[in-house]
């Protein structure tokens, strides 16, 4: 395991870069936020880390007390790796950074690999004030569930949600997208059919009804 490297300053932020400032140490919360995953599963969807440096970080993370490891009980018994409930407590800390980088997505470079989930946290922002429940998502990219003020347990996961949904939403990437960069109000983007809401429960209604 390498040594811890630091700044060496009595200073708050930068004790918390000293533990979450490396390369990918962010991008990987992000993916545990969506629940305990494998070592595979995270590699697939860091596109562009490489296995050494994904095991590095996960050692690390583990020794910083941000994630941990469990065997995952029999039909599967397979070792996953989940957040500590201090390393939930870094929520906050992506949805602010993804906020402030948002106006940075501008057109999608050719080189830009991208997942259907990644959009769970921009959309977790938007439902922030709409109230509590699951939420299914539809992309062209694939299927995901966001869960808007949870606080404990994942608060989004890949592909249909294991309850039944409170709400559904249909939208593209670039809705998806405009919504993230602040270009677009969610409740603009349902009266205007840039997404679609299907579902009786409160959180859907106050999607559907106007303020």
């Amino acid at each position: 395991m390498s040594p811890r490297r630091s700044y060496d300053q009595y200073c708050s932020a930068a004790r918390a870069l000293d533990a979450v400032g490396d390369r990918w140490t962010l991008l990987i919360v992000r993916e545990l936020l969506a629940g305990p995953r494998r070592y595979t599963d995270l590699h697939a969807d860091l596109p562009g880390v490489s296995t050494d440096v994904l095991a590095a970080r996960l050692k690390d993370m583990e020794r910083d007390g941000l994630t941990t490891r469990r065997r995952m009980p029999p039909p599967g018994a397979v070792q996953v790796y989940e957040l500590t409930p201090r390393g939930r407590e870094l929520l906050p800390v992506l949805q602010a950074l993804g906020a402030w980088g948002a106006p940075l997505l501008a057109d999608r470079r050719p080189t830009d690999a991208v997942r259907a989930h990644w959009f769970a946290l921009p959309l977790l922002r938007a439902l922030a004030d709409f109230g509590e429940g699951t939420v299914q998502v539809r992309l062209e990219e694939g299927e995901f569930h966001v869960r808007p003020g949870a606080t404990e347990g994942p608060v989004y996961g890949e592909g249909p949600a294991p309850e039944e949904p409170d709400t559904h939403l249909v939208l593209d990437t670039a809705t998806c997208t405009a919504l993230a960069r602040g270009d677009l109000d969610l409740l603009e983007a349902v009266r205007t059919g840039r997404v679609t809401v299907t579902g009786d429960g409160p959180l859907a209604k106050a999607l559907q009804e106007p303020r």
